[in-house]
Parts: C-alpha cells; structure tokens; sequence
C-alpha cells in the first residue's frame, strides 16, 4: 500500500475503501466486523475476502485494487476546493447519521455540519411541483428555520429547491444531499444555490467530489437526508416519486414521517395521500410538525447556548422558556415555581397550560406539575 503523508494508515484505508467499486455501507460493515479495521480489509487475500457473505471475485478483486489506488489527486482537489473530508469516525461526522443501520463511511461536504443541525428537518416531494406545492414547501421550510430547525433537502428541481431556499430566506441553515459529488452540481441551474447553501449549511454527498450524477445513487442519498433528520415531510409526490422512497427510509430509521395533503384529483397528491392512508402525519402548520417530534434523544445545544429537549421548546417565548426552565423533572410544586420565576400566579398558570399542551409538562396531583 503506498504512503499518504497526509493522512494516518487506518484513514487513508478507510477512505480508499469507502471508494472502492461495488463496496457500500452495508458490505463496509460486514468487512470491518470481519478484519476490525481498514487496513487489514485491505491487506486480506482474495480468499479471505470471498469469506464474507455478499463478496464475490469482482468486488474482491476491487478491495484488492483499492489497496494501492493513489488517493493523492483527491486530496489536492479537496484541499484546493475546500471540500471537507468526514470519515465516520471523525468528530465532526454528523451523530445522527451514526444512528442508522447504513451510515456514509465517507462524507465530502462544502460547509460544515454543526451541532445545531441535529435539529433538522427534512422537506422533499417532486420535481415537477405545482404552485400549490411550491408555495406549501416554502412556508413549512420559512417556518422550521424561524423555529430554530436545519431543513435537509437533496437540491433537486422543484419542492427541494424551494425548500433550501425558503430556509435560507427565513434566516436558517439548511443541508442539501446530492446525488453527485459536491463538485458536480446537478441540475446545473442549482449551482449559485448550491454556493449559498454551503455559506449557511453544507452541501453533501458520500459520492467523490467529482462524480456526475448517476440514476442509482439519487434512492441511496436520500437515507443520508433522512438520517441526518428528526422527520421527513413529503410535498407532493406523485404514487412512484423517489420521495416515497425517502419516507421508507424514514420509517426504517425510526423517524417521523409526514406528509402534506393536496388536491384529490391532482397526480401530484396521490403519493401523499398514500402515506396518510399508511399512517403519516398530516401537516397543515409547522405545529403539526413540532406537536409530532417528540423528545431528542440527547439535549441539543442551539446557537445561544439554551439546552433543548424537545423541539417544541424552540418555539416558546421568552415567558415561556422562563417558567419551563425552574420546572424540574421531579413533582414540582405550582406555588414554588410562582416563587422561582418571579411572575403572578395568574401568569403562571396560563403559561403552564401552554405548557401543558404542547407536551412539555404534565400535571402531577392538583398542585404539581413536572417536566417530560
């Protein structure tokens, strides 16, 4: 295997793996469950190779091919083109995508994940939208980013493209998944929109940067857009939209899945209409939305340092936040958070109703309440 100075052996391993023809996510798995690490995958014969299930001599003989490929040109171009190199070990490796059973062992990305954006919601649908959908994608997206939310999309034609942009409006971040590599833009007329994008989010793509856009890897990345979110809205999609794909995939990762609904007799609803039969979430506000996520699995830091449990939080005001805040976990008495917070009784009460339906706290007994 030929040196790479600028990366360690196992990294550069990792990397010239995550490249090699016919491995995926899954495959990548199996190798490293079988030999622990990417340097001995790449240093196992091709009957060791043929030991795992999946392996047959071609991709063998790939892996074995990648072992002395020159990853030297790659680097030069992401070092020249500011394109970040995430392998999924890295600190900066987005943790949601952790989560799912076909993590992206390599991310190339303009911009940066940060933190904030494990708050994100994805918005995808058609790329033959109408007005109504276009108009649907952009409030839902303008919403989310004014309640704090990264909006995830994959930049295509239409609801996508409505969706980065409306975020970006809104003054949020946003997250576009390609199906080609980050310096390959497609559709070519998304190329400013993909710049802006990477000024206020990350454009991302487990594909090399160079890479032109192939059929087959658009259903792959759409589990990254899933991955990286809490849940999945669907925008109009007709009954065999690749948006539907992206809701499986949702499902399977256990997230939410939601769908706004359209006109009976348009094409463009039936996919929709379908998920809601299946059991999405409707969606007629991003309430709907917020009312749907749920508890984060881990609190989740936003830009002002405010530690949020539940996405709902994000859209408290500034009373609000101030009451929840002295609620504890525990049975906590109404008469000490009247104290604690410093406000009227009358006050208080109404501010825990809110509360109270936006299930955030819950009444304990007749005078105590505590935090979910």
């Amino acid at each position: 295997m030929p040196p790479t100075p600028s990366l360690s052996p196992e990294r550069a391993a990792a990397l010239r793996l995550c490249l090699a023809s016919g491995v995926g996510p899954r495959l990548r798995t199996q190798l490293l469950e079988r030999f622990e690490t990417s340097v001995r995958i790449l240093e196992a014969s091709l009957s060791q190779l043929r030991e795992v299930s999946g392996i047959g001599p071609k991709v063998a003989r790939a892996i074995q091919d990648a072992a002395t490929a020159p990853i030297e040109p790659l680097l030069q171009i992401c070092d020249e083109q500011a394109v970040g190199i995430l392998l999924a070990d890295d600190a900066g490796y987005p943790p949601p995508l952790l989560d799912i059973h076909d993590p992206p062992g390599v991310l190339f990305q303009r911009g940066a994940w940060e933190p904030t954006d494990a708050l994100a919601v994805a918005i995808v649908g058609t790329r033959h939208a109408s007005q109504y959908g276009l108009q649907q994608a952009e409030r839902l997206a303008g919403g989310l980013a004014r309640a704090g939310f990264t909006v995830v999309s994959g930049l295509a034609r239409g609801i996508d493209g409505a969706a980065h942009a409306a975020a970006m409006s809104a003054g949020g971040r946003t997250i576009a998944v390609l199906g080609s590599g980050v310096l390959e833009i497609y559709p070519p007329e998304h190329q400013k929109l993909a710049e802006q994008i990477s000024q206020r989010g990350a454009v991302m793509s487990e594909a090399h940067p160079t890479a032109p856009a192939i059929g087959g890897m658009f259903p792959q990345r759409n589990r990254i857009i899933t991955g990286l979110s809490l849940g999945t809205v669907v925008v109009e999609a007709t009954a065999n939209s690749g948006a539907l794909i992206s809701a499986r995939h949702a499902m399977e990762q256990n997230r939410e899945v939601f769908a706004v609904p359209g006109r009976v007799d348009s094409r463009t609803s039936r996919g929709c209409h379908q998920l809601l039969r299946d059991g999405a979430k409707l969606v007629e506000s991003v309430d709907d939305i917020l009312d749907e996520l749920g508890h984060l699995t881990a609190p989740t830091t936003t830009t002002d340092g405010t530690a949020v449990h539940h996405p709902a939080e994000l859209q408290l005001n500034e009373i609000e936040r101030a009451i929840l805040k002295v609620i504890e976990s525990q049975p906590t008495a109404i008469d000490q958070i009247v104290v604690d917070s410093q406000m009227g009784v009358a006050r208080v009460l109404s501010t825990l109703s809110v509360l109270e339906m936006r299930r955030l706290i819950r009444r304990v007994g007749g005078n105590q309440v505590m935090r979910l």
